[in-house]
């Protein structure tokens, strides 16, 4: 299979687009409003809880089925694998274009970073570029209001991945995977402990309605157990009392904006460890950098391979197609099913998410490329380009459209309104409109809007926004012959 064909464009600050990637960048981007607009349109603290909660007809369960199989986590997972890849793609390009330049490190602390890191100046471009997406992020939440926002995460993220860059791709799929099975593995551990504290309760429980005496140590155990039972419905009930609260803040019509910013403000704050009137916070950020930069290093070694790019044969692309769908959604399917037992019960196979999750990811990459090998394919693909090359745009418009239109306490007013299939429908049309306002724009006009901010700071001048020279017809982007 040939490589993925380069295209013409390039962008206002001499960065060219590879086709292939940024189809898969277009999926991931539009994929992601698929598992944000239940958080928009309904309780995000109801995502920790019970999906019920946003409806439960048969068609909202059918919805809630094929989003948790196909679909849950993976736009984010490939978002964080084309990261990687463009961590990769960036620091090559700088080191290519510092090799002919004079600039070299001066001083020993700077010299120091060029042994370990590279050249210092690549390390500072990249640090910069990250540190103003990560407040990018920031404007996200605290002004466009949407606490689920992922650019502060990667813009961390990156900043780890980046002193890894260096390393060939069977060392960074081991580190990426080492860390995503210390996932697993602190997952599972903690789950085995409560299936076997879950038992030991019971036994005990029965021994002394039997009438049978308890040792000392079976006294504390059991008190413990029952310590934690009551620990995991004091939670259980903070969470529902979190749901009723957001509900209240983004139904109430005489609510003033800043009612609704401090509701959304209070989920962020939570995530980041500050405690609320019910509770105290949970410090999920760093779990939230950790999958990041694991799922950055697996993307990096990917596109060093040549996988990510669609680089390799139509044969490979099957079997790792079959192979990883049959990991991923057999997994997922189980778990999906035992989450509707609504019993709260510990299975050991919840532990084993972050696995089915790149499992599943690593199956729709190869179905991409696989697509992208006959003719239909990549006409049916095509037009996911443009989404790829106006992704930030993208992600913030889902934000403004959802949050600001159809589901804040004023404009249309619809939160709460939806199920699960009407939230996927809405999602879906949301989409198709801004796919069709991605084709338009990058036919007329050099960079989205959100990307000529972003790419002006880090350049330290104005881009242009111009319109696009009009170029000859061109073989069709992303298209890959069939070997």
């Amino acid at each position: 299979m040939n490589d993925v064909t380069m295209t013409t464009a390039t962008e206002p600050d001499g960065a060219p687009r590879v086709a292939g990637l940024d189809i898969l960048r277009g999926i991931a981007i539009l994929g992601i409003l698929f598992m944000n607009i239940n958080d928009m349109g309904g309780s995000l603290w109801a995502s920790f809880d019970d999906p019920r909660h946003l409806g439960w007809s048969q068609a909202d369960q059918v919805a809630w089925f094929m989003r948790d199989i196909f679909a849950n986590g993976t736009a984010r997972c490939m978002l964080e694998m084309l990261f990687g890849v463009g961590m990769v793609i960036l620091t090559d390009r700088a080191a290519g274009a510092l090799q002919t330049s004079a600039e070299r490190p001066d001083g020993w602390f700077r010299t120091s970073l060029h042994v370990l890191f590279g050249d210092w100046a690549v390390m500072r471009s990249y640090y910069a570029r990250n540190l103003v997406l990560f407040l990018f992020g920031l404007v996200h939440i605290f002004i466009l209001l949407w606490p689920g926002d992922i650019l502060h995460t990667y813009g961390i993220a990156a900043l780890v991945a980046f002193l890894f860059r260096r390393l060939g791709p069977k060392t960074l799929l081991g580190l990426g995977l080492i860390m995503a099975v210390m996932q697993l593995c602190g997952g599972g551990y903690s789950i085995y402990q409560a299936q076997t504290r879950i038992a030991m309760s019971a036994q005990l429980q029965a021994k002394r309605d039997a009438g049978q005496k308890l040792t000392p140590k079976e006294t504390k155990d059991l008190a413990k157990a029952t310590e934690k039972k009551t620990e995991r419905a004091k939670n259980k009930a903070e969470t529902a009392k979190r749901v009723g609260l957001e509900d209240k803040a983004r139904l109430d019509a005489t609510g003033t904006f800043m009612t609704w910013a401090a509701s959304a403000w209070g989920v962020i704050l939570f995530i980041w460890g500050v405690g609320d009137s019910v509770g105290p916070g949970m410090f999920l950020e760093p779990l939230f950098v950790w999958e990041a930069a694991s799922t950055m290093l697996i993307g990096a070694a990917l596109f060093k391979w040549g996988v990510i790019q669609g680089q390799r044969s139509r044969g490979f692309y099957l079997w790792t197609m079959l192979i990883a769908y049959a990991v991923g959604f057999g997994g997922r399917a189980y778990t999906a099913y035992l989450t509707t037992r609504w019993d709260d019960y510990p299975h050991m196979i919840y532990s084993t998410g972050e696995v089915t999750r790149l499992s599943t990811t690593l199956g729709h990459i190869s179905a991409v490329y696989l697509l992208l090998g006959t003719a239909f394919g990549a006409r049916l693909l095509k037009p996911f380009e443009a989404a790829g090359r106006t992704a930030l745009t993208i992600y913030i418009g889902q934000t403004i459209i959802c949050l600001w239109v159809l589901y804040p306490p004023f404009a249309l007013g619809l939160y709460g309104q939806q199920g699960w299939m009407a939230l996927m429908l809405t999602a879906l049309a949301v989409n198709a409109l801004l796919l069709l306002a991605a084709n338009w724009y990058v036919r007329n006009y050099a960079i989205a809007p959100v990307e000529w901010a972003w790419r002006s700071i880090i350049a330290r001048r104005v881009l242009s926004i111009g319109k696009r020279r009009k170029t000859g017809d061109n073989p069709l982007p992303g298209a890959i012959p069939a070997s």
